[in-house]
């Protein structure tokens, strides 16, 4: 499934270099701006291109239920063999459709879409956002990281603004509560002068 994917290419290529650096970035550090936004108490939490997992296995030792998707096998197989937490289920699954995951009419607390959304080309964004929208109970967040800057060699990404974000997020019930931008915590990244938009939504309740 994962070479057929749009929007992994240039990952399953690089997996190994990926993996070793991305062992090396902090969860904490990485994620200190939405960390308020993290439920406290017990919850589903969904993690879209969760790559090898360091995410979902930080969720995990929260004491959190974790879906981590992710289409790329390697860095999957990389996630699991890394992080066996019986609190994680890993899936093979991908935007902007989530078709396995849909099928199961499961709804999560908090969702994740770090470093994901880029990947998706226009009409992708528009397919996708209701999708995930779909997933997420009242009250839920969801958060996403958009990349700004040099492309690296072989990736499929596009410079998604955050104003077209909030307003595509906007149409499907979800509220803009964060907006910020962040250079990058990887320091090759920063020396490229890439930065980050940070960016958090909570789902309102269905009028009616």
């Amino acid at each position: 499934m994962s070479i057929s994917v749009r929007g992994t290419e240039g990952y399953a290529e690089n997996a190994q270099y990926l993996i070793e650096q991305w062992q090396d970035i902090s969860f904490q550090e990485h994620h200190e701006c939405i960390l308020h936004l993290v439920p406290t108490f017990p919850s589903c939490i969904l993690d879209v291109g969760a790559g090898i997992g360091t995410d979902a296995a930080a969720f995990a030792a929260l004491g959190h239920s974790v879906v981590a998707v992710e289409p790329v096998d390697a860095l999957r197989v990389a996630g699991v063999r890394q992080h066996s937490s019986l609190r994680i289920e890993w899936l093979d699954d991908s935007l902007p459709d989530l078709a396995i995951l849909r099928t199961r009419q499961k709804e999560f607390d908090f969702v994740m879409l770090s470093a994901v959304w880029m990947h998706l080309d226009e009409d992708e964004r528009r397919r996708a956002i209701p999708n995930v929208s779909a997933l997420m109970c009242d009250g839920s967040v969801l958060v996403m990281f958009l990349r700004h800057g040099a492309v690296p060699e072989g990736r499929r990404m596009f410079d998604v603004s955050a104003e077209e974000t909030i307003q595509l997020a906007s149409a499907h019930g979800l509220r803009s509560v964060l907006n910020v931008q962040t250079e990058s915590v990887q320091r090759g990244n920063r020396r490229a002068g890439v930065k980050w938009s940070r960016l958090a939504f909570v789902k309102e309740r269905a009028r009616g």
